[in-house]
């Protein structure tokens, strides 16, 4: 059995759980990235975040992945959704700000408008974004999916680019066109096993060649280093050649919006990131580079993920719901990462 190791800064109520010393090394540095609560900090700094996707039949995945990010730690969380859906989201939660600005076939108003036109309300609010998390409840109607593809254009071009997590319907584009994000540093995407098979056969990566790390390395390569994350019994994580391995047990259970608590969560760590590398608080051990903050933030969205899916299971078992991993994100936070010392911090300022 692997050793048990718990982070400085948690309690007793805040028991981590057992990891190996390779995952415990890893949240150490994902910690460096976790900014500390000084009241120097204005609304805003310490995450803005935008989740886009929410149609009709899709609801549930835009507020679960929005209350991920809100529950670790964004200052402000937001759900950009087609109109049909934006009532029933704001009834979820008076916390999220939703906005009805994508558009499908039955609800876009203009005769033959230009996918650039319909993006235009979004690009408007890229400027006041950390990062895009793409792609839940997003649908697969071609006039969203064409809005959708502008916004990710948009978001790579922007100085700075505004980082960005696709999944679900929003992979869909990616299989149809690689190029929107090929080469892209500041993307993550978090395939499923069936997404992960269709997008590796879009780029004629087989994934049963090899050993199973390696299938997520040689679909990363592919796409010019762009990070992924395999979701599986353990996720692999790759931005290039060699993949990362979280390892930390999660909950057996298999319900439908558990990844939504990913994308939310990667959301924010993008968005800590950004903090991190503008230097609002002092790293003692050196600033690290782009590259490797980018690891990171996959890293721990994957762990507090599979810590909040553990921890929900235990207290759940088979009846366990998405709502239920949402519960746990803070504890997960404090069991795996901890709190910094604010004093110390103000100190070293």
């Amino acid at each position: 059995m692997s050793e048990k190791h718990y982070p400085e800064g948690h309690s007793a109520a805040h028991q981590a759980p057992e990891m190996s010393s390779s995952t415990r090394k890893m949240l150490d540095k994902v910690r460096r990235i976790v900014p500390p609560m000084l009241e120097s900090f204005h609304k805003g700094q310490l995450g803005r975040v935008a989740v886009i996707g929410g149609s009709l039949d899709y609801t549930g995945a835009p507020y679960f992945s929005a209350m991920a990010s809100a529950r670790l730690g964004c200052d402000l969380s937001h759900v950009i959704c087609e109109p049909s859906a934006a009532a029933t989201i704001k009834s979820y939660s008076p916390n999220l700000m939703v906005h009805p600005y994508l558009r499908s076939s039955k609800s876009s108003s203009t005769p033959n408008p230009t996918p650039q036109d319909l993006a235009s309300p979004i690009l408007d609010m890229l400027p006041r974004l950390h990062s895009l998390v793409i792609g839940p409840g997003l649908g697969r109607d071609p006039v969203t999916q064409a809005q959708v593809s502008q916004i990710i254009k948009a978001a790579r071009d922007s100085k700075p680019p505004v980082s960005m997590v696709i999944d679900a319907d929003g992979l869909m584009l990616i299989n149809e066109n690689p190029d929107l994000i090929k080469g892209h540093k500041e993307c993550v995407l978090t395939p499923n096993v069936v997404e992960f098979s269709r997008l590796a056969k879009a780029l004629g990566v087989d994934p049963e060649q090899g050993k199973p790390e390696e299938a997520a390395s040689r679909l990363s390569q592919k796409l010019d280093g762009v990070c992924i994350i395999q979701k599986g019994p353990v996720d692999y994580i790759a931005a290039g050649s060699t993949p990362t391995v979280c390892d930390l047990k999660g909950g057996l259970k298999r319900s439908g919006g558990q990844g939504d608590t990913l994308t939310g969560s990667l959301g924010t760590f993008f968005a800590w990131r950004e903090a991190y590398h503008e230097e609002l608080w002092e790293d003692k051990e050196g600033r690290m580079s782009r590259e490797e903050t980018l690891l990171l933030v996959a890293f721990g969205g994957s762990a507090i993920t599979r810590e909040c899916s553990r921890r929900a299971f235990e207290k759940k078992g088979r009846s366990l719901q998405a709502s239920d991993l949402t519960d746990e994100v803070h504890e997960s936070f404090l069991a795996l990462l901890g709190e910094k010392d604010v004093e110390k911090e103000k100190s070293n300022l």
